[in-house]
């Protein structure tokens, strides 16, 4: 007859993912269960188990419903995705939709890079992204390609393994996960203040935005005529913010700034590392096919101040930022 199927599937499982996760299932794994294929499986797996959840908002939010849904967390193996707010089945908006599919894919990714592991808990992260945009009036600016893909893989992956994540961004399309806290700055100045802001309860800081090096020295409130833009256009340099968190940092605290270079790429990322007393930086070649703004793939060095480097082959940006993580958790930071 062969080996019962729960048995077969649950020992075949590298990750089990359950979405929608009904009320109804929530409790059945809370209490340990198994009337049905699932809830068997489940039982017979060691694997991590991903859960999102999708209801009416008055079913989410009872207290039964909510207990089982904070004790199934605690749990070693499970992992969840609260439900978004939105458009229910009911007609109703409210929360109770399901995470989105993207959402869950990079969940699943993260999962099966580090097996389940919450090796931030803990630790309270805070990360930069994107790049910054110098007006010259409300049209017209100084800025770069940056698209913030990697600082948010970033956020995504320190979320997964347990930290408490703040990232500050620029503008961008980028589905941004619940969990994290979000400040969305445009310009230099802005975002300076609010790294400067969060600096102080933060235990590792990621500076990986493009921060514009110079802006227009005036600003026009109303858009300048064409015939009014001038031939030179003065400028004025921008705060160095890596260089200023370098020079507060404190002992406990931990700072990675990155390197977006071409040509060769460690000699200038070993100058700004110690120039700016950094603790670690990732030089990134730009200049290489599939690897720097925008891409959905990178690659580069990660090296830091204790001499250590690691090559990073062409891999996706998340890939990446578990590996950025490895390499920081390695130094001790961890610890």
């Amino acid at each position: 007859h062969g080996r019962p199927l729960h048995i077969q599937l649950g020992e075949w499982a590298e990750i089990i993912v359950i979405a929608p996760l009904t009320a109804n299932t929530l409790a059945k794994l809370v209490y340990g269960l198994a009337d049905n294929l699932l809830t068997n499986t489940v039982l017979a797996s060691s694997c991590p188990i991903l859960l999102s959840p999708a209801m009416n908002t008055d079913m989410w939010e009872q207290q039964t419903v909510q207990r089982n849904w904070q004790q199934i967390l605690t749990e070693k193996r499970y992992y969840g995705i609260s439900p978004n707010m939105g458009i229910l089945a009911c007609d109703r908006v409210g929360q109770g939709r399901m995470a989105e599919p993207t959402e869950i894919v990079t969940n699943i990714e993260s999962l099966l890079y580090t097996a389940g592991k919450r090796d931030l808990v803990g630790k309270r992260i805070l990360i930069s992204a994107g790049g910054t945009r110098e007006h010259l009036d409300p049209v017209r600016y100084i800025g770069n390609p940056s698209t913030g893909k990697m600082g948010i893989a970033l956020a995504k992956a320190a979320l997964h393994r347990g930290a408490s994540v703040t990232l500050v961004h620029s503008i961008s399309g980028e589905l941004l996960l619940s969990g994290i806290k979000t400040v969305e700055v445009v310009s230099a100045a802005q975002m300076r203040q609010a790294m400067l802001y969060h600096f102080g309860e933060a235990d590792i800081i990621v500076m990986s935005a493009a921060v514009a090096d110079v802006k227009p020295a005036e600003y026009s409130s109303e858009k300048l005529p064409k015939r009014s833009l001038p031939d030179l256009l003065p400028l004025t340099p921008v705060p160095d913010i890596v260089a200023e968190l370098g020079r507060l940092k404190q002992r406990r605290q931990y700072l990675i700034g990155f390197a977006a270079q071409t040509g060769d790429i460690v000699a200038p990322a070993l100058e700004k590392l110690q120039v700016k007393n950094l603790d670690a930086i990732v030089a990134n070649p730009i200049d290489r096919k599939e690897a720097g703004f925008g891409s959905d793939t990178n690659q580069g060095i990660f090296l830091d101040a204790e001499g250590r480097r690691r090559d990073i082959p062409s891999c996706s940006k998340l890939e990446m930022a578990h590996s950025l993580w490895d390499f920081v958790l390695e130094s001790g930071v961890g610890e």
